[in-house]
């Protein structure tokens, strides 16, 4: 059955005034006082009254539209991580009666700080940011005075408020799981440049390697993918090759475990894999991937919270929030203690 709209009389009942007084608020019309009118749009906003964007005069009118804004590499790959989230953002925001707008982002238009139309042309009240983008892009996003929620990276010290996966405390975890498995020689597959993400799970690798007293060698540490995000179909491995290696992500970890193969390596009796993300990846995988389950559906709740309380008080914020992720043990890895 379809949900019955909200109208201006539900909210006159609720709060128990005249429809003509609830019009005049919404409409930023004279006769009410400022602190009833605030009253008034903010119970209007908690029943899910949806304000009419274009007729709207008032500087206070809501669009009741999001702006999803992705890099185009990060979705190329039709079950990549960021469709999940995406998907959950869209679900959660229909259940606050907002609409989600997808709008991608090309490698040309990040370069030419090319801003989406829905945001320039004022079709949305705020913006998730999904994924890593440069700084500059960042920046001159931020110039344009809408409120903005990264999701799965961090971009410099502007205070945006911002949800992460604890990526340096997963890859922790995952480094010191192989150690206790009894690995010392582990390597990373990761460009540790090309994304936070990618760095913060380096660093936690790198830590779990000091705590043990584990030298870390520079020639374990191997590049996975291209400039534009897409990952490698062939990574230039060390001749002499560790006995584990942590990948940063599930996708990283089932090219890894396919390559290996195809050189004569048996997985994990030869060499242990670990990933991230628990994505299709892992479970698709022969042997399935030990890897660190993330936590996708509350990161996406965390940031659709936020981005409403943002729109709704200008003068909100929350930080920086990070989700902590799960051990998933799978078949991966081989005990050698």
């Amino acid at each position: 059955m379809k949900k019955k709209s909200v109208t201006m009389s539900d909210i006159a009942k609720t709060m128990e005034i005249s429809t003509v007084t609830v019009s005049k608020a919404l409409g930023d019309k004279d006769g009410v006082s400022e602190e009833l009118r605030d009253k008034i749009k903010q119970k209007a906003n908690e029943m899910g009254y949806r304000f009419s964007y274009a007729a709207k005069g008032g500087k206070d009118g809501f669009t009741f539209n999001i702006s999803i804004v992705v890099a185009k590499h990060f979705i190329n790959d039709a079950s990549a991580f960021y469709w999940v989230v995406y998907r959950h953002i869209v679900e959660l925001l229909q259940k606050q009666n907002y609409y989600g707008i997808l709008d991608v982002i090309s490698e040309s238009d990040q370069a030419d700080k090319v801003m989406p139309n829905s945001v320039t042309d004022k079709k949305v009240d705020g913006v998730i940011v999904l994924g890593q983008f440069d700084n500059d892009y960042v920046n001159k996003l931020l110039e344009l005075d809408i409120p903005v929620v990264f999701l799965d990276f961090y971009s410099g010290d502007n205070g945006t408020d911002t949800i992460l996966s604890d990526n340096f405390f997963g890859s922790y975890m995952l480094t010191n799981y192989l150690i206790n498995a009894g690995h010392r020689n582990i390597g990373f597959l990761g460009t540790i440049t090309s994304t936070s993400s990618i760095q913060d799970r380096y660093l936690g690798y790198y830590k779990a390697l000091l705590e043990n007293g584990i030298p870390l060698r520079p020639e374990w540490i191997v590049k996975d993918r291209h400039t534009d995000g897409n990952i490698f179909t062939h990574f230039e491995l060390p001749q002499t090759k560790p006995t584990a290696f942590v990948c940063n992500c599930d996708e990283a970890a089932y090219a890894l475990l396919n390559q290996l193969r195809s050189e004569g390596y048996i997985v994990p009796d030869d060499i242990s894999i670990v990933g991230y993300d628990n994505h299709i990846y892992s479970t698709i995988a022969n042997p399935r991937i030990t890897t660190i389950d993330v936590d996708s559906k509350r990161m996406s709740h965390e940031a659709v919270e936020t981005i409403i309380k943002k729109i709704r008080d200008k003068n909100f914020s929350r930080g920086r929030i990070l989700v902590t992720g799960k051990l998933i043990q799978r078949d991966s890895v081989k005990f050698i203690k």
